[in-house]
């Protein structure tokens, strides 16, 4: 999520990706993990995923669950090949060419309805569905819901929040955006959609909705609301003590100690961790003066999961790998290795799970101070003119004097674009 673009060098490696194709055939809504062949199937299962979880260093997380996962189906024999493709370019690499990506995939939840147009994603049924919705939040089975239907199998949420040092702020501070750059540097990424749009969200706009599922609706950052969103943007730009984080200035300036808190996601988890030790703070989003009133800044939120193509033959084996690369005991790894935060209900209620900071500092994010992001193809046409219209404020271009009338133009650019 944190990216949505890629080179066309990137798309074409991960199509061609040591020339994996899918284990052919077709297949519809999924039901079971279980085969009811008699004969023992003997295949080849491609599965696609981050470089990170393949990665040496990281205990080859992928290549570790799918081989235990061969060991508990001796019904089967498998043979994994693997590719690199992560889950914030599944949503435009699988769909290019369903019938030769993988058999199983990752991918971020905000691409559901554009794999779901190419028929690249299939449904999960039976003990599989019910599964994801004994061992999430509600929200979170939301997130991999269409029309009633569960696409896939959640294993972490995806937002950001905000890191922090401790010598530095208070915890009284960290609950006011004003307060703490009254006091000291603060790094925000607002020439990226995702970051930019919980200036908006806080103000009460509405994107496609009121569940984030209706196209049509648009994107409604009309009148009052979104103008004075736009202006407590610029009163952020032209504060002496914000800091543009393009390009990797916000973790930069942590590690000189130029900059005292940082808006990022646990991806960056590590490496925050390494600069600021004892002094490591993350906590959910600070409020912020929108309109003179304080106003709680929301992020997007949703969730990544595994997903099985519909083009496999094997179904029940791609359901089965599914449900285990996103069940209880690969979430545990994953965060033992890596320290991706599960959703996995149970995980999350016992220790060290339980009072991590980083863990609670993203789920109450997710809990408490974010929108769950829309699945809609709309979504699609908002980053690049989103991008434009913050990088506008950077620059000087959008100031509180015109920001009625440059938040209208950005209001019909972006919905004119959703309904073409």
């Amino acid at each position: 999520m944190k990216k949505r673009r890629m080179t066309a060098a990137f798309l074409a490696a991960a199509l061609g990706v040591t020339a994996l194709t899918g284990c052919g055939g077709t297949g519809g809504s999924t039901d079971t993990g279980k085969s009811t062949e008699a004969e023992k199937i003997s295949t080849t299962i491609t599965v696609w995923g981050c470089a990170e979880d393949q990665a040496d260093e990281n205990g080859k997380w992928l290549q570790t669950m799918c081989e235990k996962f061969n060991t508990e189906h001796p019904e089967w024999d498998l043979t994994f090949e693997y590719g690199v493709c992560s889950e914030q370019d599944a949503g435009k690499t699988v769909p290019q060419d369903p019938s030769n990506s993988a058999d199983v995939y990752f991918f971020a939840n905000d691409q559901l309805q554009t794999l779901i147009d190419a028929k690249a994603i299939a449904k999960l049924g039976g003990e599989t569905a019910d599964y994801v919705k004994s061992t999430n939040s509600q929200a979170i089975v939301d997130s991999v819901t269409v029309d009633g239907a569960v696409y896939g199998v959640p294993f972490t949420t995806n937002t950001w929040f905000m890191y922090y040092d401790k010598s530095k702020f208070t915890d009284s501070d960290v609950k006011s955006l004003d307060t703490m750059l009254a006091k000291d540097k603060v790094a925000f990424n607002i020439t990226e959609g995702w970051y930019m749009s919980s200036f908006f969200l806080a103000n009460d706009c509405v994107y496609f909705g009121k569940d984030g599922k209706d196209n049509a609706a648009g994107i409604d950052i009309s009148g009052d609301k979104g103008t004075n969103a736009t202006k407590a943007m610029v009163s952020m730009v032209n504060n002496p003590n914000f800091v543009n984080d393009a390009g990797g200035v916000g973790i930069a300036g942590l590690r000189d100690g130029s900059v005292a808190a940082y808006f990022s996601g646990s991806w960056d988890y590590k490496n925050v961790k390494e600069i600021l030790g004892d002094n490591f703070g993350a906590v959910q989003l600070p409020k912020v003066k929108i309109g003179g009133t304080d106003k709680q800044l929301k992020a997007f939120a949703g969730s990544k999961a595994v997903a099985v193509n519909p083009n496999c033959k094997y179904q029940q084996i791609a359901v089965a790998l599914a449900k285990y690369l996103g069940g209880k005991e690969a979430q545990q790894s994953h965060y033992d290795l890596r320290s991706v935060i599960p959703c996995n209900t149970e995980l999350l209620a016992v220790e060290p799970v339980k009072s991590d900071v980083l863990v609670t500092a993203q789920n109450n994010t997710f809990n408490n101070t974010a929108v769950i992001q829309p699945t809609v193809t709309g979504m699609n046409d908002y980053w690049t003119p989103a991008q434009n219209f913050s990088k506008s404020i950077v620059n000087g271009e959008i100031t509180l004097d015109n920001a009625a009338e440059k938040t209208e133009e950005f209001y019909k650019l972006i919905n004119t674009s959703i309904v073409k």
